[in-house]
């Protein structure tokens, strides 16, 4: 078995060992987003990619009403009943995300009795890869193999979705559970978040490579921070009167100015405007233009970190560096924000050359960042079963 299913052999096994039985496990990949960021909860289009880290699911029935979850990379375990309706844990941490997918299928009339769940996962925490929705995604993908729920796709993952805004608090758009559940191998997507259609394209760029730089820092405000810009990207949308930000032109936009306050204008400006870059960015790849999707990826971070401002000072300087280094075409900060990683696209003649970006940053911050290769990979799948 190869590097890459190894650790969730490991998982089964160490559940056989734990629990004494066969679980089924399935895996969720975490995802790159090339462009459209903070458009997807905002009717828009965004552009991502599952990649090959994310988080595998153990889960097994065990005779009895509790539900019994450990967090293997954690360390951390708890349980409750499989009886109770359930409700957010105040400071539930990653509790919430496990009882919100339970609870999603409660809601939908699904009756099931105590189980086992055991999981871990590759992907590094806060560097905005998502690994929520891979945790969410990769439960409920178990759950309905499990129990013969017999769910599409898209409702496990719009049940996802439900479950970190209702249980989570983070008002989170569809797109990371969209791409986690429904990437395909080599393949990036456009997708029309209105309208939940895609279309898929090859991610690949001769003589060019994805690679990430995650920043090691995640600032303290982030989920508030992404909850307020949605709240105002939702105030200027009503006094728009539109159904979603994503169908004003910029024209409209700037007849209408006048009904918003300086920063709803901004957030809406941004989110216009991040839309004509996904279509840009998909004839980019289309055309194999690496040089004109380079440019949207700065263009991007310019607009995420002036207009949305969700940047910070060290992701600023890793993407300041990038645009400085002959081995970088394009970058930007990826995610919700307030820390991460970012997005590169490498020449990859000039790859080494990435190390001195590496070595800037750890003498500016006293952080040493971590260089993240990235491979474009199939969404969610059952691994084992018994």
């Amino acid at each position: 078995m190869d590097g890459y299913n190894s650790w969730m052999a490991d998982l089964r096994d160490h559940f056989v060992e734990c629990y004494g039985a066969a679980p089924v496990v399935a895996f969720a990949p975490g995802r790159i987003n090339i462009i459209g960021e903070h458009t997807d909860y905002n009717g828009g289009l965004v552009f991502p990619a599952a990649i090959d880290l994310g988080i595998a699911a153990a889960v097994a029935q065990n005779n009895s009403n509790r539900i019994r979850v450990w967090a293997l990379d954690l360390d951390e375990t708890f349980e409750f009943s499989a009886d109770q309706i359930l409700v957010p844990l105040a400071e539930g941490g990653w509790r919430n995300y496990i009882i919100g997918v339970v609870a999603q299928a409660q809601r939908q009339g699904k009756s099931f009795s105590g189980f086992d769940l055991m999981f871990g996962g590759s992907i590094p925490m806060g560097s905005g890869l998502s690994s929520s929705a891979a945790l969410e995604n990769s439960v409920l993908l178990a759950l309905n193999q499990l129990f013969d729920w017999e769910f599409s796709r898209l409702s496990l993952l719009q049940m996802a979705q439900a479950a970190e805004n209702s249980f989570v608090g983070v008002l989170c758009g569809i797109m990371d559970q969209y791409a986690s559940m429904l990437g395909k191998e080599q393949q990036a997507f456009v997708l029309d978040c209105q309208q939940l259609k895609a279309d898929y394209v090859s991610a690949a760029l001769e003589g060019y490579e994805w690679m990430l730089i995650n920043s090691q820092v995640k600032h303290q405000h982030a989920e508030s921070g992404y909850n307020s810009r949605r709240q105002s990207c939702e105030s200027a949308r009503e006094k728009l009167g539109v159904q979603s930000l994503s169908d004003m032109s910029l024209p409209a936009l700037e007849e209408k100015r006048a009904l918003l306050t300086p920063n709803e204008y901004t957030k809406a400006r941004y989110v216009v405007e991040e839309n004509h870059r996904v279509q840009q960015a998909y004839k980019a790849l289309q055309t194999q233009n690496a040089e004109a999707l380079g440019q949207l990826l700065f263009q991007s971070h310019t607009g995420l970190r002036d207009q949305y401002e969700v940047s910070c000072p060290e992701i600023d300087f890793l993407v300041d560096l990038a645009a400085a280094s002959p081995a970088v075409i394009g970058a930007r900060i990826m995610g919700g924000g307030f820390g991460g990683c970012t997005l590169n696209l490498i020449d990859q003649n000039k790859r080494e050359e990435i190390q001195d970006i590496l070595a800037a940053y750890s003498q500016r911050f006293g952080i040493q960042a971590e260089l993240i290769p990235v491979r474009i990979a199939a969404g969610a799948r059952i691994i084992f079963q018994p």
